[in-house]
């Protein structure tokens, strides 16, 4: 019973970490990108993230992958979730305000209800959860209307930032399925450094160390990211594949919008239109109903069949 109780205080802290640090990375990511070039921006984070993260791991024990099949895993998974997912949200923030992506994001929680069904283990979709998954892709066609007149440009970051969501939930459920023996912490060490070597060597090539800044503020949303958003809300996020349900998990992609909108109205004076605000509540309405259609109850290992 003690085991459970120190568990369960476990999966509150990975969440609170989960629903707070990642809905403020977008904010983080906005500020970086209009001073950074995004790869390197992104590659320095994850290379930066994931030694810290392979040093801690080490010194608490853990020991690095040793099977090819698990290294295989760590690098599909890297470049679903990390590499195509967070390098397209990097890219998009370019052009599309902090709120706006948080929201276009939240529809992670509706591919990670579809891709469950896959598989041997998949479950089928109930009426309820089919419903939310129509209610929140018309959400997101209408948080992506323009609010005067058709910019491609624009368009295509947003087409960018939604891709990234089914990249996401891809890579989630990949490494939800694989029976990996090596420690959360030491798997997240090691996806974040093989996306880091990817972006950087997209970056580099590409004349990005030119562009490169070294101001107050870039540095600032880049430690935060690297701190925070990778050591703490990443490893937490890669812990909890592996302790809850998908259903469960899933519920951080509409908490972060909400911190998201906060924080980019707060500190960059963002604002969303009468149809993104719509947009914005169609959204959760339908990521709601595909949680609640869906079992949550969370319980430890140990208790599961």
């Amino acid at each position: 019973m003690q085991h459970d109780a120190s568990w369960r205080w476990k999966v509150i802290v990975a969440f609170a970490a989960v629903y707070i640090i990642w809905g403020s990375t977008y904010l983080a990511i906005r500020v970086g990108v209009q001073q950074l070039p995004p790869a390197l921006f992104a590659g320095s984070r994850f290379v930066v993230a994931g030694i810290l993260l392979a040093l801690y791991a080490r010194l608490s024990g853990q020991k690095f992958p040793t099977h090819m099949r698990e290294w295989r895993t760590i690098a599909i998974t890297a470049l679903f979730m990390l590499v195509g997912a967070n390098g397209l949200v990097v890219w998009g923030e370019q052009w599309v305000p902090s709120n706006q992506a948080a929201l276009i994001v939240a529809t992670t929680a509706l591919w990670l209800a579809g891709f469950g069904t896959l598989g041997e283990h998949g479950q089928k979709l109930g009426t309820r959860t089919v419903l939310g998954l129509a209610v929140g892709f018309f959400g997101v066609a209408m948080l992506m209307l323009p609010e005067r007149g058709f910019s491609l440009e624009h368009f295509g970051a947003q087409l960018a930032v939604l891709a990234a969501c089914p990249l996401w939930a891809a890579g989630s459920m990949v490494a939800k399925r694989s029976r990996l023996t090596t420690p959360p912490l030491m798997v997240a060490a090691m996806q974040s450094l093989v996306a880091g070597i990817v972006f950087c060597g997209i970056g580099f090539p590409l004349g990005e160390a030119a562009r490169w800044s070294w101001s107050a503020e870039a540095m600032a949303a880049l430690a935060f990211l690297i701190v925070f958003g990778s050591c703490f809300a990443y490893a937490a996020y890669i812990w909890l594949l592996h302790e809850v349900s998908p259903a469960a998990l899933g519920t951080y992609a509409y908490i972060n919008p909400l911190v998201a909108v906060v924080l980019g109205w707060l500190v960059l004076q963002e604002t969303l239109n009468a149809n993104q605000l719509a947009g914005m509540v169609v959204i959760l309405i339908g990521v709601m109903l595909v949680s609640i259609a869906r079992p949550k109850v969370i319980t430890a290992p140990s208790q599961r069949t």
